[in-house]
């Protein structure tokens, strides 16, 4: 019998599930300070992972090893890698998968969903203000030097008009569960990555737990490509079949597997900015054929490099005259050109007032509480407490630059504090979050690990799509609290039950 069959049978026949601490789950340590995923706190399976739980406990460590093998060979054979900048080289890696599936009930995933379709209507309403009329600067909502001052402002967008207002069509929210409920850690609205990784989680662990994966009634996620293209699509009004192309930096670039990937998923042109012309205003590709006109880009280049007439003059990474193209309306490019502002983690604070604003509705998902080192009375408790802290860079991303407060020496909190001092507005901080935790295969037992999930929302002409599921990283070194794959961290699936 194989892991496969054994794992898929004899989940549902047994009348009470292995509880933590025993049996396959002997090592599995329950703390009450973090909120566990699979377990409660008296180590009785929660009703939504009863199933998950008897199908583990049924079977021996070498079986386990077996199947955690499996996935992780699948991710080895199809090249699912991403990029670590070392401090004087980049390496590639293949991302590491748990075996182990992480199960959110309909329950729980409604009330995401809700906050997310809240959220990104709202930063939509706010990008477009702040870039046509500027009451929510006027109002005092957010301050005006904090937008107008923001390295993501583009002057170049004023008063332009962006199809259908939306600034926004691919969005991925990072959102955390505590022992409070959920909450949003950050948004990421420029060019957010990882929604490749969620889909290999998919068709791995699917394959894994094939009668599992039936019995628990999951929802599918496998046509996330069809519906982004439809997304893109939906912003133009096109008297043909609209061509789309995936803008992508190149293979260097730490997340091109995803990039190539999506491409040919949708049947879009895979494109680097040498293969792109603009004529007239208009961009082509080129092809061995001549030149083919494309409508949509779905640009993964950042915007100071997408196009050196207009934003940085040095890059060879972007299109002379793209920006002119799309302020003409010859392109729809997704995301828009400057939404970065809705990016920027000091902007994130404010999020909380600008949904109060903009809908007259209260915040579905809670913020976490956020301290501006550009503010005096920030900057100050920021360094009184840098030992209590997680401060990170105002435009970072993948984990780097940042510094983890309880895990850091003494020399590291002063030498940060010294960048702190020289440039505060560039830095918040946030206070050490006790992150849920889900059950992970590591080192031959299933222990708790860490866990949060990006869930992905398109945002189209006329509605709101979000696939039910996400990345879901989780924290792979005992004890760590950061999940980036860059720093350590990998993924795995979610499922997102049916009732």
């Amino acid at each position: 019998m194989t892991v496969s069959a054994f794992l898929g049978n004899g989940f549902d026949d047994e009348p009470r599930a292995c509880a933590a601490g025993s049996g396959a789950f002997a090592d599995y340590d329950l703390e009450a300070r973090f909120y566990d995923e699979v377990f409660q706190d008296d180590g009785t399976p929660r009703e939504s992972c009863r199933k998950l739980v008897n199908s583990l406990s049924r079977a021996s460590a070498d079986e386990l090893a077996t199947l955690q093998e499996g996935v992780a060979r699948r991710f080895v054979h199809e090249g699912i890698t991403f990029t670590v900048l070392g401090a004087t080289r980049m390496s590639e890696h293949i991302i590491p998968i748990d075996c182990v599936p992480r199960v959110l009930t309909a329950a729980e995933w409604d009330h995401i969903d809700r906050g997310l379709r809240q959220r990104l209507t709202a930063m939509n309403l706010f990008l477009r203000d702040i870039y046509h009329e500027g009451y929510s600067l006027r109002d005092g909502v957010i301050p005006h030097e904090l937008v107008l001052g923001c390295p993501q402002y583009r002057v170049e967008m004023r008063g332009l008009k962006v199809p259908h207002d939306v600034y926004v069509a691919v969005c991925g929210t990072d959102v955390v569960r505590t022992n409070d409920g959920f909450a949003v850690l950050e948004d990421n609205l420029r060019v957010p990555s990882g929604v490749s990784y969620m889909l290999a989680c998919r068709t791995a662990i699917k394959r894994a737990f094939p009668r599992l994966y039936r019995a628990q009634g999951v929802r599918e996620i496998a046509r996330y490509p069809e519906h982004l293209y439809t997304t893109l699509t939906s912003l133009g009004s096109w008297g043909r079949d609209p061509r789309v192309a995936v803008l992508t930096p190149g293979h260097y670039n730490s997340a091109y597997y995803e990039h190539a990937f999506l491409a040919g998923e949708m049947g879009a042109e895979l494109v680097e900015g040498r293969d792109l012309v603009v004529h007239d205003a208009i961009v082509y590709v080129r092809t061995a054929s001549g030149l083919k006109r494309i409508d949509v880009i779905y640009r993964r280049v950042d915007d100071d490099f997408l196009d050196p007439v207009t934003f940085r003059s040095d890059s060879l990474l972007g299109v002379p005259g793209l920006f002119n193209a799309y302020r003409t309306g010859n392109v729809v490019i997704a995301n828009a050109p400057g939404t970065g502002v809705a990016d920027d983690k000091a902007v994130y604070s404010y999020v909380p007032r600008i949904i109060r604003y903009f809908l007259d509705e209260e915040p579905i998902l809670a913020n976490v509480e956020t301290h501006l080192c550009r503010e005096p009375d920030g900057l100050a408790y920021t360094l009184d407490h840098l030992e209590d802290l997680v401060v990170k860079e105002v435009g970072g991303s993948g984990g780097y630059g940042m510094l983890v407060g309880p895990h850091s020496t003494a020399a590291e909190r002063e030498t940060y504090a010294a960048r702190l001092r020289a440039d505060p507005t560039n830095f918040i901080s946030q206070p050490v979050l006790d992150l849920s935790r889900a059950s992970c295969f590591v080192d031959g037992r299933l222990e708790p690990r860490h866990v949060d999930v990006r869930p992905f929302v398109l945002r189209g002409r006329e509605d709101i799509h979000i696939s039910p599921g996400g990345l879901c990283r989780v924290a792979l070194r005992k004890g760590s609290l950061v999940v980036n794959s860059s720093q350590g961290g990998g993924c795995k699936d979610l499922w997102i039950l049916r009732d």
